[in-house]
């Protein structure tokens, strides 16, 4: 079973959105997956995402109200399958705090789109609304192409 990790900043708005974009999809394709999210910074741990996340996650159909930050922990390079960066920093970080035994495959979340690859999800936190749906639409491009090599991993698996 894959158990899939979506690594930002705060984990108070790009992993967040990706969490619940994948749980949405997964779940419309009957796909039983982990998903979870977590920062590699601790500034956020406890709250809940953005509220501007929040918005544009519900204007499109998602709830992740009941999510809540936490940090990225040792255990998490084991417990998880694939854990996707949503930039460059992160996947930087997320490579010098794995562990020795770390089994989990690490990648930037864009690697994902064709023609994205090597591209970062941009923070939209110290911009506005417009931001947040830009992130957006980028995350739900590559959470949708997570569950569509899942549904054919024979042929596409994920990196």
């Amino acid at each position: 079973m894959y158990a899939i990790l979506f690594v930002c900043l705060g984990n108070i708005c790009r992993s967040p959105m990706a969490a619940g974009a994948l749980r949405a999809h997964a779940a419309q394709a009957g796909l039983r997956l982990t998903i979870d999210s977590a920062g590699t910074g601790d500034w956020h741990i406890g709250r809940a995402p953005d509220p501007r996340a929040q918005t544009v996650a519900r204007n499109h159909g998602i709830d992740i109200a009941d999510m809540r930050a936490r940090q990225v922990t040792a255990a998490d390079f084991t417990r998880f399958t694939h854990i996707f960066a949503l930039d460059h920093q992160n996947l930087a970080d997320l490579s010098a705090l794995a562990p020795p035994t770390a089994t989990a495959h690490l990648s930037l979340l864009l690697d994902l789109v064709p023609g994205r690859e090597g591209q970062d999800v941009p923070d939209p936190y110290y911009g506005n609304d417009a931001g947040f749906e830009s992130s957006w639409q980028q995350i739900d491009e590559a959470t949708r192409q997570i569950v569509a090599r899942l549904q054919t991993v024979s042929s596409q698996p994920l990196p």
